[in-house]
């Protein structure tokens, strides 16, 4: 029930004497409180729920009994607004979820980074059931750890604006304004106590942004914060090849997973600003449904069928240098990481092909990097590798404490 305050009545005189009492108040030069910093990423935060220990388990026994042995305590979840930079470099509010234990231990911070969503309840920061953060973040949650959610640019306080599907620059950007964004938090909370060791993990897409996210930390904010592992599961870190593959070879043909091919294409057309018509990249009559339907159409054959043979001789022979250096723009595989990191794929994975974490592998231990481990799940596809990257990424933070 909306509490409803009665309104105030003055004297002229008690009116005058607090007017006068503000006005001093303004022509004051001390601060009133010094001690206080001013938050530079945090804008709003807003409590979504309290889930008891029993209530956590119950979610966890619908994914897989076994995980209910993993439950420790019970979690508060909060809805967490901040700055952050689309992928122009306008300033923008982003949102996300910040799932934190209910226990007096100090805690370890996870970065996740969500999969694929294609619709905006599906974001952390609304935390509907059946979301990834209601179910696996809360899981992870309830084992002691902080969760920081971020919904990325396009979803939750941002969902007006298109979400830059795979775009390395603006996937990790939002996602470590949202760690700073929840360090500010976590610093004015007494009822917990974060022991300042940050964890990333996150599996697709997630796995992808977890990857950008960790070259950024590295690379400009090692300073902000203690990274002691980063878990990336199949994800499609060398974008060239990818590409190089889907549009030379014969493939799945599965409408779903072409839907997705055809996302990053746009979305890198749309962002780099190469401004092609569908008629340039695709044959009829898919130019035409694309150019109604974008990347909801329906491409029930091999994608590279579909399509302009010029386009693929164009991106073959090194033409089209706009949209290559787009797609390079978005590799992620080819640097020497310093953090422990794990890069777990299923080797039968027909939607994000094995060879992004082989490659991955190959290019980082090439460069110099000493404590990198390539996992792969053994017949596992897209789907069925998620429990083995969750168990495989478990042990592994757990090892590294």
């Amino acid at each position: 029930m909306k509490k409803i305050i009665p309104a105030l009545h003055f004297s002229k005189y008690a009116l005058l004497f607090w007017v006068l009492l503000l006005l001093n108040a303004c022509n004051n030069d001390s601060p009133v409180n010094p001690d206080v910093e001013e938050n530079q990423y945090l804008q709003e935060t807003a409590a979504l729920t309290n889930l008891t220990k029993e209530q956590v388990a119950q979610e966890a026994s619908e994914i897989s009994p076994l995980l209910v042995g993993y439950v420790k305590t019970g979690i508060k979840v909060y809805k967490i607004t901040y700055k952050t930079k689309n992928t122009d470099g306008a300033e923008i509010t982003a949102s996300g979820a910040l799932i934190v234990p209910v226990t007096d231990q100090p805690a370890s911070l996870i970065s996740v980074q969500h999969g694929t969503i294609r619709e905006d309840a599906s974001a952390p920061s609304n935390f509907g059931e059946g979301s990834e953060a209601a179910t696996f973040g809360a899981l992870f949650g309830s084992m002691g750890y902080i969760i920081a959610y971020p919904d990325y640019i396009g979803y939750g306080a941002s969902k007006n604006l298109p979400h830059p599907y795979e775009h390395r620059a603006s996937l990790a950007s939002a996602s470590l304004d949202m760690l700073r964004a929840s360090k500010e938090f976590l610093k004015s909370q007494s009822d917990v106590k974060w022991d300042e060791k940050l964890y990333l993990a996150g599996y697709s897409e997630g796995g992808y942004a977890t990857m950008s996210l960790q070259k950024m930390i590295e690379e400009q904010a090692s300073s902000e914060f203690d990274l002691r592992a980063s878990s990336c599961g199949a994800g499609a870190y060398d974008k060239t090849a990818f590409m190089k593959y889907v549009i030379n070879s014969n493939t799945h043909g599965i409408s779903s997973y072409n839907q997705l091919y055809l996302w990053v294409l746009l979305t890198y057309d749309r962002i780099y600003k190469l401004n092609k018509p569908a008629s340039y990249y695709f044959k009829e009559p898919y130019a035409s449904q694309i150019s109604q339907s974008g990347a909801a159409t329906a491409i029930n054959t091999s994608f590279n069928t579909i399509l302009n043979d010029s386009f693929k001789k164009n991106l073959n022979d090194g033409t089209d240098k706009g949209f290559i250096d787009a797609i390079g723009d978005n590799d992620v595989y080819n640097w020497k990481p310093k953090t422990p990191t794990r890069l777990f794929h299923g080797n039968e994975d027909k939607l994000v092909f094995y060879f992004n974490s082989e490659n991955a592998y190959n290019a980082m231990k090439a460069a110099g990097a000493t404590d990198v481990q390539l996992v792969p799940i053994t017949n596992g596809d897209h789907a069925s590798s998620i429990v083995w990257y969750l168990a495989g990424t478990k042990g592994f933070f757990e090892e590294t404490k």
